[in-house]
C-alpha cells in the first residue's frame, strides 16, 4: 500500500536518535521509519516532502499555557512588547486614543522590570487614561495595574481591606498606589466587560494559528474555569472541538477553586464529563499551590529577604491550606484526575510532592501523572522525590536565565544561597525525574525553539548576558524530548511525541537540524512545517 505523504532527505528525530532519513505516513498514522527502503512507498498519489537537510521531529507540545487569554489579549492593549514604562505609556495611550469607544481599557503584558520595584502607580496611567477605567495584568498574570477611576469603580480605598489570597498595594500614606495583587485583582478585574462566546472562540482559534506556527500540535490549558476575571476558555474548546476547527489537541486542567474545599470535586468530576469531547479533554485540575517571588507571594520555606538584605516575616502566600491538600490530591487521583500544581517556591514544592506521597500511600500506583509547573526554587531534598513518587517536572525554560527581572526583583530577595537553587533542571533529570515543558504564554513567548535555546544555554536570547547556573543546563536531545515525549506523556497522549511506526503522525519541519549547529544559534530556528494527524496546520512561505 503507498503513503499518503512521504518525508525524505533529510534526519529524522526518534527515541534512538537521529537515526532515520524517511518517514511514511498513511492516513493520520506514521506507516514507515527508516532509510532508503521507505522511498518504495512513494505512489502516484503520495505527496513527498523533501526534507533537504532539514530535521523532521514530532510535534511541540506545550504543557503549561493560557491560549485563550492570550488571544483575547492580543486583540486589546497587548503590551508584551513593551520594556521601558515610556514604551508601556506610549502603548496605552495609542491605544485608548484609537478605541474611544472601548469603556474600558483591557488588555496586559507589561514587564515589571520596567517600574521601580515592579509595582507601577495609578499616577501614572491617570496621566494618559485619565477619562475611563485601565486594568492591565502584568507579564505573569499574578498582578494588576489600575488607573484611579478603575479604584473609585471597584470603591477601593485606604480603608479596604487586603483579600485573604492577595494585597492591595498602598503608597507611603495608605492610599492604593495602583497594583493589585494576587487575589486583590478580582475587585477590579469583575468590573471589566466580559468577552462573549464569540470573542472566546475567535481568540482560540487566533491562538491555535500562532501555536501551530511555532510547531505546536497539541497542549495542556493550565486554566478551565472562573479565575481572577479571565475567561473562562471550556464552551470555547467545546465549541471548535465539536464544530471540528480545534485542529490541535488539547487537556484542559479544570480550575480549583481555592476559596472552597473536598464539596468541589463532584462537580469536576461532571465537569470533565460535560467538557470532554474530540480533540479536547478536560481530564486534568489545575491546583494553584503559591504565587510569584517578584512580588512576594511564592511560598518559600524560609522568609524572603528586604532591599537591605535583612530577614523578613513573609514566607509568600499558600492559597490552598497545606493541611489540606493531601486529603483533596488523594481524592482527585482516586477518581483518575491528573494534578496539574503551580508550586513556584520551594514551600509549595515541598507541599505538591508531600500530598503526592500521601495519595500515593492511600491509592496504590496510578496513572494519573501529576505535575508541578514552575518550580523556580526546589530544595536539594526533594529533588529526588520526583522520580520516586511519578511526579513530572513541569519547566518553563525561558525563565531560567539572567534578565531584570530575575536579578532586581527576584535574586535580591532571594538571597544567594536559595537564589542558586532556581529552574534544577539539570538536578532533576539526572535524578531520574521526567521533565515535561510548557511557556506559560502569555506570561512569556510560547516558542518552544526559543525555550530549547535557554534550557540548553541558560543564556537569554539576546545571548550577553553570563550563563544562569551553569550547572543546570540540559542537552539539546532532552531538552527537545521535553517538549515532545515529555510533555505528550503528561497529556496522556501516548500516541503521539515520538516519530515511530504507529504513532499519530503529529509532525514538525524545521528550516535546519539544529544538531549540526552551534548551541548558542538554537533560537535562529525556525518552524517550516506543521502535521497534525498528517494533516498540514501550517506552512512558513519559504517552506
Amino acid at each position: 500500500m503507498y503513503a499518503d505523504l512521504l518525508f525524505t532527505g533529510g534526519p529524522v528525530l526518534t527515541p534512538e536518535g537521529r537515526t532515520a532519513s524517511a518517514v511514511a505516513v498513511t492516513g493520520d498514522r506514521i506507516t514507515a521509519v527508516g532509510r532508503e527502503e521507505v522511498h518504495g512507498l512513494a505512489g502516484p498519489r503520495t505527496e513527498v516532502v523533501d526534507l533537504a537537510g532539514r530535521l523532521l521531529l514530532p510535534g511541540f507540545q506545550d504543557a503549561h499555557v493560557h491560549p485563550v487569554p492570550a488571544g483575547l489579549e492580543l486583540s486589546q492593549c497587548d503590551l508584551t512588547g513593551t520594556r521601558t514604562a515610556h514604551e508601556t505609556l506610549a502603548a496605552v495611550r495609542a491605544y485608548a486614543d484609537a478605541h474611544p469607544e472601548r469603556e474600558w481599557i483591557t488588555g496586559g503584558g507589561w514587564s515589571m522590570e520596567a517600574f521601580e520595584g515592579g509595582t507601577p502607580t495609578r499616577e501614572l496611567l491617570d496621566a494618559v487614561v485619565p477619562d475611563r477605567p485601565v486594568y492591565l495584568p502584568n507579564r505573569d498574570h499574578h498582578g494588576a495595574w489600575v488607573n484611579s477611576r478603575a479604584l473609585a469603580l471597584a470603591g477601593i480605598t485606604r480603608d479596604t481591606p487586603d483579600p485573604a489570597d492577595g494585597r492591595i498595594d498602598r503608597d507611603a500614606s495608605g492610599e492604593p498606589s495602583g497594583t493589585l495583587q494576587e487575589g486583590a485583582m478580582q475587585l477590579v478585574g469583575r468590573l471589566t466587560p466580559p468577552a462573549t462566546q464569540a470573542d472566546r472562540v475567535a481568540a482560540l482559534l487566533h491562538a491555535q494559528r500562532h501555536l501551530h506556527a511555532l510547531g505546536i500540535t497539541a497542549w495542556q490549558d493550565a486554566l478551565v474555569g472562573d479565575f481572577l476575571g479571565m475567561d473562562d476558555p471550556s464552551q470555547a474548546y467545546l465549541a471548535a472541538a465539536r464544530d471540528g476547527s480545534l485542529t490541535a489537541r488539547v487537556v484542559g486542567a479544570l480550575w480549583w477553586d481555592r476559596e472552597r474545599g473536598a464539596e468541589q470535586i463532584p462537580e469536576l468530576a461532571e465537569r470533565r464529563a460535560a467538557l470532554s469531547h474530540g480533540r479536547f479533554s478536560a481530564t486534568s485540575v489545575k491546583l494553584m499551590l503559591d504565587g510569584v517571588a517578584e512580588t512576594g507571594t511564592a511560598a518559600l520555606l524560609d522568609p524572603y529577604l528586604d532591599k537591605c538584605g535583612c530577614v523578613t516575616a513573609n514566607r509568600g502566600t499558600s492559597f490552598i491550606d497545606p493541611e489540606q491538600l493531601p486529603k483533596y490530591v488523594t481524592e482527585l487521583d482516586a477518581l483518575g484526575f491528573q494534578c496539574h500544581f503551580h508550586a513556584l517556591g520551594d514551600r509549595a514544592v515541598r507541599d505538591a510532592l508531600d500530598a503526592i506521597e500521601a495519595a500515593r500511600a492511600a491509592n496504590g500506583p496510578s496513572d494519573t501523572r501529576p505535575h508541578l509547573a514552575h518550580l523556580q526554587v526546589v530544595q536539594p531534598a526533594d529533588v529526588p522525590r520526583f522520580a520516586r513518587l511519578g511526579a513530572i517536572a513541569n519547566i518553563q525554560p525561558l525563565w531560567a536565565a539572567h534578565e531584570p527581572q530575575m536579578d532586581e526583583l527576584t535574586i535580591p530577595f532571594l538571597g544567594p544561597e536559595r537564589a542558586a537553587l532556581q529552574y534544577p533542571f539539570g538536578a532533576l533529570l539526572r535524578s531520574g525525574a521526567r521533565l515535561a515543558a510548557g511557556s506559560d504564554w502569555p506570561v512569556s513567548s510560547p516558542d518552544p525553539l526559543h525555550g530549547i535555546h535557554v534550557a540548553v544555554n541558560r543564556v537569554g536570547l539576546g545571548g550577553d548576558t553570563p550563563v544562569f547556573l551553569p550547572g543546570e543546563r540540559i542537552g539539546l536531545a532532552e531538552a527537545f524530548a521535553a517538549y515532545t515525549a515529555g510533555s505528550a506523556h503528561v497529556n496522556h497522549l501516548d500516541e503521539t511525541g515520538e516519530v515511530r511506526v504507529g504513532a499519530l503522525a503529529d509532525l514538525v519541519v524545521l528550516d535546519r537540524d539544529p544538531f549540526d549547529g552551534a548551541p548558542e544559534a538554537i533560537g535562529d530556528t525556525r518552524v517550516a512545517q506543521t502535521y497534525v494527524g498528517g494533516a498540514r496546520v501550517y506552512a512558513a512561505q519559504e517552506a
